[in-house]
C-alpha cells in the first residue's frame, strides 16, 4: 500500500458523506465561477476596447451635450483620421417596455468608419444612408425583438418625447468583444429635425480615431486645451476609459459581488473544514496505531492533508464540470441574448477556471491545517486514547 494508497482510503472510507462533501463544495464552485464571470465580462468592453479611438464628452457629465460644431474642430485636430459623433435616445419598445437596449442617433456613414469592427453588407449600408427613417440593429437585439431587413417597428422616447416609426435598413455584426450587439442605430439627423430649435445641433459625444494609438494621451489633451477656455469645456479619454466611466456608475454593485464570492470562498473552506476534522476525529485511534509502529508527526501531516487535497480537486474539477454548461452554455447564453447592453460577450475565462481550481486544492490545505497540525502532535497514547 503506498501513500496515496492510504490518504485515498482514508479520503473515501465513508463515501456517503464525502459524496455530499463533493457536491456541496462543487456547488460553492459553480456559484464562485458564475459570480467572478459576473465581473469578467462587465469589464469586456473596456479590455478590448480599440487602442485608435478616443471619446471627447463634456468635462463635467456625461449626461450634458456639445454643440455640434464640436466635431468638426476635433476632425481638424492634428492625430485624428476621423471622427463621428452619437446622442443616446433612450427609446423603448413599446409591445415590450421592460426590454432594455442601447438606442443612438447617429451619422451613419462616419459612425460605420470609426466603428470599422461592426460589419454590415454594402447593400445595407446603402439603404440606411438613403433613408432617414432607416435604422440598422445588432444581431442579438434583432434575435430578441424578432426583427428582419424591410421590417417597420414604432418607438417611444424617454430623453427625446414622442413616438418615431423606423425602418429596419440592415442588420450588424461585431468582430470585437467591444461592440454591444444590441444597440438601435437611427439617423441624427432625423431626430435633430424633429426636436424645439432650443435642443436641435447638439451631441452627446465624439469619438474619434487617430492615427497611433500611443499618442491618444497627447491628442486628448490637444482636443481638451481646444476648448478650455470656451463656455462647454471637454474631457477627452481612451475608449477603454470611456467604457470603464460608464462601468464606474455600477461600481458598488461591482464591489459587492466581489464581496459574495469571497463568502463563497469561505463557505467553501467551511464544508471541507468540518468534513476533515469530523474524518480526523474518528480515526485518533488509528493515528496512533500508526505512530506507535514507526510512522512519524509528519506522516499524519501528510495523511489528512492529503486526504483534504483529493477531496478538494474532486470537487474543482465536479464544480468546472458543471459549471460550463450551466453558467456558459446556459446562463451565459440566456444573459447575451436578454441582457447584451450591458454583457454583450459572457463567457468563463481560463483565468477563472484556473482560479477555482487552485482555490478548491488551496482551501482544502487552509481547512485542514487545525486538525492536521493537532493530530501530528497528539502523543501516542493520548491518540490511543481518545475515543471517538
Amino acid at each position: 500500500m503506498t501513500t496515496f494508497g492510504l490518504v485515498l482510503r482514508n479520503a473515501l472510507r465513508n463515501k456517503f458523506r464525502s459524496a455530499l462533501t463533493i457536491l456541496g463544495v462543487a456547488l460553492a464552485i459553480v456559484a464562485f465561477i458564475f459570480l467572478r464571470t459576473i465581473i469578467t465580462a462587465w469589464n469586456t468592453g473596456a479590455d478590448h476596447g480599440a487602442k485608435d479611438r478616443i471619446a471627447t464628452r463634456h468635462k463635467l457629465s456625461f449626461v450634458i451635450t456639445l454643440p455640434k460644431r464640436y466635431i468638426d474642430v476635433v476632425r481638424q485636430t492634428e492625430g485624428v483620421k476621423g471622427a463621428t459623433w452619437a446622442n443616446w435616445v433612450g427609446a423603448k419598445d413599446p409591445r415590450n417596455p421592460d426590454n432594455f437596449f442601447a438606442s443612438l442617433a447617429v451619422d451613419p456613414e462616419s459612425f460605420l468608419e470609426v466603428h470599422h469592427e461592426m460589419k454590415v453588407s454594402e447593400e445595407a449600408r446603402q439603404r440606411w444612408f438613403e433613408d432617414r427613417r432607416g435604422a440598422i440593429v445588432g444581431d442579438v437585439l434583432a434575435r430578441n425583438m424578432g426583427l428582419k431587413v424591410g421590417d417597420k417597428i414604432s418607438l417611444e422616447g424617454t430623453i427625446y418625447p414622442g413616438t418615431f416609426e423606423y425602418q429596419i435598413a440592415g442588420i450588424y455584426e461585431a468582430t470585437r468583444r467591444s461592440i454591444d450587439r444590441s444597440q438601435f442605430l437611427i439617423h441624427w439627423d432625423y431626430l435633430n429635425d424633429s426636436l424645439p430649435a432650443d435642443r436641435q445641433d447638439q451631441i452627446g459625444w465624439i469619438i474619434a480615431r487617430i492615427d497611433d494609438a500611443s499618442s491618444s494621451g497627447d491628442i486628448s489633451a490637444r482636443i481638451d486645451r481646444t476648448f478650455e477656455e470656451s463656455d462647454v469645456p471637454t474631457l477627452s479619454m481612451s475608449e477603454r476609459q470611456l467604457q470603464v466611466s460608464f462601468l464606474g456608475m455600477l461600481s458598488a454593485l461591482l464591489t459587492a459581488v466581489d464581496v459574495i464570492s469571497g463568502v463563497i470562498l469561505l463557505i467553501l473552506a467551511l464544508i471541507l473544514g468540518n468534513t476533515i476534522a469530523m474524518g480526523v476525529r474518528e480515526r485518533q485511534n488509528e493515528f496512533g496505531v500508526l505512530r506507535a509502529i514507526g510512522f512519524l508527526p509528519r506522516h499524519v501531516l501528510a495523511f489528512i492533508m492529503g486526504e483534504a487535497a483529493i477531496v478538494g480537486v474532486a470537487a474543482g474539477i465536479l464544480g468546472l464540470a458543471v459549471a460550463y454548461p450551466l453558467v456558459e452554455l446556459g446562463m451565459g447564453r440566456f444573459i447575451e441574448e436578454n441582457m447584451s447592453a450591458y454583457f454583450p460577450y459572457f463567457r468563463i475565462d481560463v483565468s477563472t477556471y484556473a482560479a477555482a481550481l487552485l482555490l478548491s486544492l488551496l482551501l482544502g490545505f487552509i481547512a485542514s491545517a487545525i486538525p492536521a497540525l493537532r493530530s501530528s502532535r497528539m502523543s501516542v497514547t493520548d491518540a490511543l486514547r481518545r475515543v471517538a
